[in-house]
């Protein structure tokens, strides 16, 4: 099945035409900066225009930066609060005119990365957290998602948020050098480690394919391995949600 995966992050918004049967992407991969403020109209604009680049009148799959229950935002993580309450994937088939399915942009990232990258065939519970503007993860027990645990909100026995505390951005802020960023890294997977004692930690987002530049600071006992997909998971992930919804309906 071929389905637009549209990855809507803090600071840009990703979409390419997915192969769902092996994840491959059948376009070049679109990237256009998230607008400021994130709002539901200025996001719907920015969708509608991506569709329209593409020439897209088939199903989309939506990862988004928020808790999505029944296809309704509940929280909103670096985007504008009046996301919350919204029929998210009601509004933007609306605003696009294609049928949309939207899931939390790390679920999403971790479903590509189940099915077809790190955590392929991994048995037991399968951790991962996409490391960009926030901390995402995504829970899996034996290849089963448990949606919307969104742990990079956990506070950190510092008191710290941990996505406040060890996000990209944090690091770019700051100007941490990989050493210390690493460090604060290594705190919140640690922290994590102990709440859910997973069998493997899969990281993603752009700052994984740098993974051997602060690896050396990781100390949790469970094996960390990048992600394969990298900052692609998303919209590869995006498109497999939207299939499973499809095939679940029809």
């Amino acid at each position: 099945m071929q389905i637009l995966g549209i990855d809507v992050g803090g600071s840009g918004i990703k979409a390419a035409l997915v192969e769902t049967a092996d994840g491959s992407l059948l376009t070049e991969r679109i990237r256009i900066e998230t607008p400021r403020p994130a709002t539901p109209q200025s996001v719907g604009k920015a969708l509608q225009g991506l569709v329209r680049q593409m020439d897209w009148k088939g199903p989309v799959g939506l990862g988004f930066p928020a808790a999505i229950q029944h296809g309704i935002a509940r929280t909103a993580a670096n985007i504008d609060k009046s996301f919350i309450g919204l029929p998210v994937a009601d509004y933007f088939s609306e605003q696009t005119g294609c049928e949309v399915y939207a899931a939390n942009d790390a679920d999403a990232a971790g479903l590509a990365e189940m099915h077809f990258g790190a955590g392929q065939g991994v048995p037991g519970v399968v951790l991962i957290v996409t490391i960009g503007t926030g901390l995402g993860t995504a829970l899996f027990t034996d290849g089963h998602l448990l949606p919307n645990a969104e742990l990079g909100h956990v506070l950190l026995d510092n008191g710290r948020e941990a996505e406040r505390y060890a996000s990209e951005a944090v690091r770019v802020a700051k100007k941490l050098k990989w050493k210390e960023w690493g460090k604060r890294l290594d705190h919140c997977l640690e922290t994590l480690e102990r709440l859910h004692w997973p069998d493997l930690m899969v990281l993603g987002g752009g700052v994984s394919k740098k993974l051997e530049k602060f690896a050396p600071m990781i100390s949790v006992r469970t094996p960390v391995v990048a992600a394969k997909f990298l900052n692609q998971a998303g919209v590869v992930g995006a498109a497999l949600f939207a299939e499973s919804r499809i095939r679940r309906s029809g």
